[in-house]
């Protein structure tokens, strides 16, 4: 390209940062001549994809010359008839990161303010920077839980929109159906409430909700969904949002029209009925949990209960150091660094093996170290 051209982007852009990615299985292969990698950093299904889902691809395959249906109907009544809501309702996307940008595109004008908890996922900052609006950064306590005071004391004239990932990512922390509730009622008018429910499935506090309830009373909430997490669809990319009508309506008008790819469709509607997937994933993921709980409390680590399906975990000063010493071994876990936590690592729950691997690496490291 040639340098003396003097082409202007928007000056939003100078704000934005692409995401960064869990790094591949095949990169650190191709970097360290590894055959045997172990993946602990992108949130993934350790027991793979849904075999319903799998079947209805495999089905699907002659016919991809065909565009895909713009309205997803099918996957839409499916998930109607599951949720006791109506087809309406809801609005497919290529993974939960383009509901995002849907709502960002839906609801936001230059200058409007975002309240976006942290630490938290970068994607409602990329959201609110794409419309030239402004993120209003309110931190969680110390025990990351959220500080509904300080998000209500947050909001503005300018309000229009408040993001809340529960139960959250990087720290397992969620918001409980009184708490939402509260913040609901006492919110001016003018506010949109998105509330990530991506890992809302692996929840089992009692007093957890994924929000749909709130959306069925007709308050002005957008629920996030995905198909890449419980139900290992991760590479096929579909998420969905779940609304009022009214909300819903206003979004389609900005969704691109074949967003959802035909192999996508057919896949998270086959896996939304195997029900035996999602058990054993979900007792997979509580197994998995406690083996992680057990050795980090042996090794004499903070780490924070998760409602997820990983477990954010305090390693101190060197954590950068072990995080780069377990990419050595062949063990990709998330560097807590992008979210500001320089001493924390994140690790998703693996399968029992995957799980025991890591922990020996752990320990010696740490034994190494000290």
């Amino acid at each position: 390209m040639n340098d003396t051209f003097n082409i202007r982007v928007r000056d939003t852009l100078q704000k934005m940062t692409p995401y960064s990615p869990g790094k591949p299985i095949w990169e650190l292969q191709n970097e360290l001549g590894l055959s045997n990698i172990i993946k602990l950093a992108s949130n993934e299904n350790p027991l793979g994809p849904s075999p319903k889902a799998l079947e209805a691809v495999a089905s699907s395959l002659s016919d991809i010359h065909r565009y895909p249906d713009a309205s997803t109907t099918r996957l839409r009544q499916a998930l109607a008839t599951g949720l006791e809501m109506i087809p309406e309702q809801f609005i497919i996307s290529n993974g939960g990161d383009e509901l995002i940008t849907l709502v960002a595109e839906t609801f936001l004008e230059p200058g409007d303010e975002v309240i976006v908890c942290s630490p938290s996922f970068s994607e409602y900052e990329f959201g609110a920077h794409l419309m030239g609006a402004t993120i209003v950064p309110v931190a969680l306590d110390e025990s990351f839980r959220f500080d509904i005071d300080a998000i209500v004391g947050a909001v503005t004239a300018r309000t229009r929109l408040i993001c809340l990932c529960s139960p959250n990512n990087p720290t397992g922390t969620y918001l409980s159906k009184d708490v939402l509730h509260h913040l609901l009622d006492v919110l001016p008018k003018h506010v949109v409430i998105l509330l990530d429910a991506a890992y809302s499935q692996f929840a089992t506090a009692s007093d957890y909700t994924n929000g749909l309830e709130f959306v069925r009373a007709g308050y002005p909430v957008i629920v996030l969904q995905t198909f890449s997490k419980i139900y290992g669809l991760a590479g096929l990319r579909v998420g969905y949002g779940v609304a009022s009508e009214t909300i819903i309506q206003q979004m389609i008008k900005v969704k691109e029209p074949f967003n959802v790819n035909a192999l996508a469709q057919v896949a998270a509607t086959a896996a939304l009925h195997d029900a035996e997937h999602v058990r054993l994933t979900l007792e997979a993921n509580t197994k998995g949990k406690l083996q992680l709980y057990q050795a980090f409390q042996e090794m004499g680590l903070s780490f924070v209960e998760s409602m997820g399906n990983f477990v954010l975990v305090e390693i101190g000063a060197e954590a950068k150091h072990i995080y780069e010493a377990l990419m050595t071994r062949g063990i990709i876990v998330r560097f807590g660094g992008i979210w500001n936590l320089p001493c924390h690592l994140r690790i998703s729950v693996g399968y029992r093996e995957e799980n025991s691997t890591f922990i020996q690496a752990m320990a010696d490291i740490l034994t190494h170290d000290n």
